[in-house]
């Protein structure tokens, strides 16, 4: 009897160790990033989260003024195999995952352009409103190892007002594969000339208007930051989200008449539930 237990003592703990390894891989994301929504589980199908998050952020770039907004948070997923295919509010997209250690994705959305009621203190007055538009993202993330424990990151955004490239090294903590715990990335921003006085750029239409002082500016860096992302379950279907994120400014844009903080800044926190 001691025998026959101690032969299937190391079988049971065996099959125990290989079941909690197949349970983790049916909820590995396709991607164990958290600042990867994924909510399949590791099925392929479809896939829904709906939520919201409250955000405390800069009212727009360069500002002084925060304030609170509440957006919603989520999206419907459809998964085969390494891609997703989504639809998250006013954005359309494919992800997909390559030899393991390459993420590709491509994005429409919308920016949010800028109003001059943006500004409670009356800062934009003048400058007009600048309206919504179509943007295009395209990315490309290159793991150092199939755990995704750190990886580059690149990303071009095209749009009607100008482009902007983003560039990024980044880290994850924990073993999870599921798509919890901590991220921290570290990016640089370029703009080019349009976006560049989009954003913080007067002519002289509007300098007659605003009586701020006419500027223009071209391509060239934009800013410096860190981006904070943190997940995690506390029940089967309800997920919980931190954000957060501080851009420095850099070169000439930092003496915009517009800018009146050298740094962008945002912290939000959320809910989703999954079905």
């Amino acid at each position: 009897m001691k025998k026959l237990s101690a032969i299937l003592l190391p079988l049971a703990l065996l099959a125990g160790a290989n079941s909690t390894a197949l349970a983790q891989d049916s909820q590995a994301a396709l991607v164990p990033l958290p600042s990867l929504d994924d909510f399949t589980k590791g099925q392929d199908g479809w896939a829904i989260g709906l939520g919201a998050g409250v955000e405390y952020e800069s009212a727009y770039e360069g500002s002084d003024e925060f304030g609170f907004e509440v957006d919603p948070a989520g999206a419907v997923q459809w998964r085969r195999g390494n891609d997703i295919f989504y639809f998250a509010g006013e954005a359309i997209g494919w992800r997909g995952l390559r030899a393991d250690t390459w993420l590709f994705e491509a994005t429409i959305g919308f920016d949010e352009g800028r109003e001059e009621a943006d500004s409670d203190k009356g800062y934009l007055n003048g400058l007009g409103d600048s309206d919504e538009g179509a943007e295009f993202v395209l990315q490309a993330r290159r793991a150092f190892d199939a755990d995704w424990r750190y990886w580059l990151d690149g990303r071009v955004i095209a749009s009607e007002d100008g482009n902007l490239g983003i560039f990024g090294v980044g880290t994850r903590f924990g073993d999870q594969r599921d798509g919890t715990g901590n991220e921290l990335s570290l990016v640089a921003v370029y703009q080019d000339s349009d976006r560049a006085n989009q954003d913080f750029g007067i002519n002289a239409a509007q300098a007659a208007a605003s009586g701020l002082a006419q500027a223009s500016y071209s391509s060239g860096m934009r800013s410096i930051g860190l981006h904070y992302n943190y997940r995690t379950y506390i029940n089967e279907n309800w997920l919980v989200f931190v954000e957060g994120l501080y851009e420095h400014y850099v070169g000439d844009i930092k003496d915009s008449p517009i800018t009146r903080n050298d740094y962008e800044a945002e912290l939000g926190v959320g809910f989703i539930y999954i079905f």
